[in-house]
């Protein structure tokens, strides 16, 4: 494979992996002691997960990543119905959260659109997406670096626009009460914060396309980890002092936010809180808006690198069908791959939409809510992996070495699980779904167990990529017999 991802390109790569805007809004609606649980998952969930990655990463640079080190470690059963978790999440991210934000943040700053437009704004979005994952990764790389750079301009801009407002305006302000983390803020913020710090794997489903991986990964994850978690702070703080906090939702919190900062440029904002934009603002506001939609469009194209490759290496690997394990023989992509995931994208935009009747917050926290559970279950075979493959490959050169393996695993693979149940059986519903538990309770659980069928019918249909590896390693022992 060519070696297309050098060590900027890969720091690059993941801090646009890791920075995502449709999230913002979510951590900012649960008030000022969001930023007091970033800090604190900072410490017990980010770095331990940035230290297994990196030992799992450089201990074992395979093409898959992923997938490779769950297949050594548990099996490739397991290893293969949990590559398809981690690989669906995509187009239901896609298909779910990102193009609901695209369309909304479009409709915000250009013009409205009904339930027609909504559905051919939401697929020409996916199939974007789908076009860019597609090109080699020596183009296709591109994009994730492209909105890297959007998100530092973007969130660099309106943190300093804040400043502006905050002097012209002055700001909400905010008790040192409001910042004392609670039990039912940590029950709400832990899914979305931990679901903003995860992302460091994926890289390594490249590893055999990246230039000596074995430095590239430790250095990549270190200065993205430091970037993303300053690019998150600055703007939720400023949504906090900028947006009175019974207005701030899950969907719309950033762009809202924005729009009110940007009065500052031009514009004005009414009694009951409706933000108008002129001149420079107006103009100003179009220019975030499309760096909000390049954003979140980035996001899904550089977790669908990483997770498509690693889906495509299971099925070569005879965990899923050989259909779909084929690279595209003119850019080295598993362009197959790519294609089922948009047409999956495109279903579940679809059915969403029309079971929602349009209604973008409940189809916003459901969405999100069950990418975040379906990405998280795979994790929980993923993150035990370094403690297992230190017992079964002990001699495997180790150019990292998780420091504390034993509790970075604990708290890591113990996040993750907790996430999971508190997003399946909420304490308390989100407003959306105010007084219908059993709705939001099937809008999870169903599509679950439909992913984990899938999973199971992809290792069945694998079964003659298994058998042709069984006979051509019998041939081999015979021979050398």
């Amino acid at each position: 494979m060519r070696k297309s991802l050098r060590r900027v390109d890969v720091t690059f790569y993941l801090l646009c992996t890791l920075v995502g805007l449709d999230t913002i809004g979510s951590v900012a609606a649960n008030g000022p002691q969001g930023l007091v649980w970033m800090v604190i998952l900072a410490v017990v969930f980010f770095l331990p997960y940035g230290f297994l990655t990196t030992e799992l990463g450089t201990a074992f640079p395979v093409e898959g990543g992923p997938y490779v080190w769950t297949k050594l470690a548990f099996g490739r059963m397991a290893a293969g119905v949990n590559q398809v978790l981690y690989w669906l999440s995509n187009p239901l991210w896609m298909g779910g959260t990102l193009a609901i934000i695209a369309v909304t943040t479009f409709e915000k700053f250009f013009l409205p659109l009904g339930l027609v437009g909504k559905h051919v704004a939401g697929l020409a979005f996916v199939w974007i997406g789908v076009l860019a994952v597609a090109t080699s990764l020596r183009i296709g790389k591109w994009v994730p670096i492209a909105g890297a750079i959007a998100r530092i301009v973007l969130l660099g801009f309106f943190t300093l626009s804040v400043v502006v407002y905050a002097v012209k305006n002055g700001v909400q302000p905010l008790s040192g009460g409001d910042f004392v983390p609670t039990w039912a803020g940590f029950v709400a913020l832990v899914p979305v914060l931990i679901f903003n710090y995860v992302g460091f794997e994926l890289p390594s489903a490249a590893t055999e396309e990246m230039t000596d991986p074995q430095k590239t990964v430790p250095f990549a994850i270190l200065r993205a980890g430091i970037a993303s978690f300053l690019l998150y702070g600055g703007p939720i703080l400023g949504i906090l002092l900028v947006v009175p906090a019974d207005r701030i939702q899950g969907l719309g919190g950033f762009i809202d936010a924005a729009k009110q900062v940007l009065t500052v440029y031009g514009g004005s904002v009414s009694p009951d809180g409706t933000v108008t934009l002129t001149g420079a603002g107006a103009v100003l506001g179009t220019v975030c808006a499309a760096g909000l939609i390049i954003g979140v469009l980035t996001s899904g194209v550089s977790w669908a690198i990483g997770a498509h490759r690693a889906q495509a290496v299971a099925c070569a690997d005879g965990a899923g069908p050989a259909y779909l394990g084929r690279l595209s023989a003119r850019h080295g992509t598993p362009l197959r791959v790519n294609v089922l995931s948009g047409l999956l994208a495109s279903v579940v935009l679809v059915t969403a939409l029309n079971l929602t009747g349009g209604n973008s917050e409940k189809y916003f926290t459901a969405g999100l809510a069950l990418v975040i559970s379906t990405t998280f279950i795979s994790y929980l075979l993923t993150f035990p992996s370094m403690l297992v493959l230190r017992r079964r490959l002990p001699a495997a050169p180790r150019p990292f070495r998780a420091p504390f393996a034993l509790l970075t695993t604990v708290l890591t693979t113990g996040l993750v699980a907790f996430t999971v149940v508190v997003l399946i059986w909420p304490l308390e519903l989100p407003s959306a779904f105010e007084g219908e538990r059993t709705a939001y309770t099937l809008s999870q659980v169903v599509p679950l167990l439909i992913v984990v069928g899938i999973g199971l019918l992809f290792y069945a249909l694998g079964a003659p990529t298994r058998a042709l590896d069984r006979e051509l390693h019998r041939d081999f022992t015979s021979t050398s017999a």
